[in-house]
């Protein structure tokens, strides 16, 4: 399964490397393709690490302004003109997306995806990984938005929160599973 992975390109601590190099390994070892911004740096490095030791592909969507941070030895590189197109070709490349910890790049990632399923443009399975809870607060405000009338769809179709990269991997091979 080819999982694009949307997270922080920035330096962080343990809390958040250690889980996401177990990830990162539970999809090399399942196999699986990381498809992801294609950064040699911070938290995608440490996943990109992880997928490539452990066996699996990957496949980086950079894009110009960023290409000189671009991983050399991704099985393969795309650099796309602006940011609109990298998102637009990561969910294209992607049969299931991951959004893990992230800045404003990753929190835009994420809304547009689920923006774009919730208007059925995409029926992939999107998970967000609540690593040490980073994404406690998200959740409460998309239940609000679900209580209060703003999602036209129910949030648990939308998005599976989960816990940990195991929980994380089984919702996805079993949504693939039901595709």
């Amino acid at each position: 399964m080819n999982i694009c992975v949307f997270l922080s390109a920035a330096d962080l601590d343990d809390r958040y490397t250690v889980p996401a190099r177990e990830f990162a390994e539970l999809l090399g070892r399942g196999g699986h393709t990381l498809v992801w911004g294609g950064s040699e740096s911070g938290l995608m490095k440490v996943v990109a690490d992880g997928v490539q030791a452990a066996g699996g592909r990957l496949v980086g969507v950079s894009v110009d302004f960023l290409a000189a941070k671009a991983r050399t030895n991704a099985d393969e590189m795309v650099i796309a003109r602006d940011l609109a197109e990298r998102k637009a070709l990561l969910l294209a490349k992607a049969d299931a997306i991951v959004i893990m910890v992230g800045g404003t790049g990753t929190l835009d990632e994420a809304t547009e995806i689920l923006e774009l399923k919730k208007h059925g443009k995409h029926t992939k399975p999107v998970v967000l990984l609540n690593t040490a809870g980073f994404y406690d607060g998200l959740r409460q405000q998309f239940q609000r938005m679900e209580d209060e009338g703003f999602l036209p769809v129910p949030l648990t179709d939308l998005v599976f929160f989960a816990k940990d990269g195991v929980g994380a991997l089984a919702y996805l091979e079993e949504s693939a599973g039901h595709q």
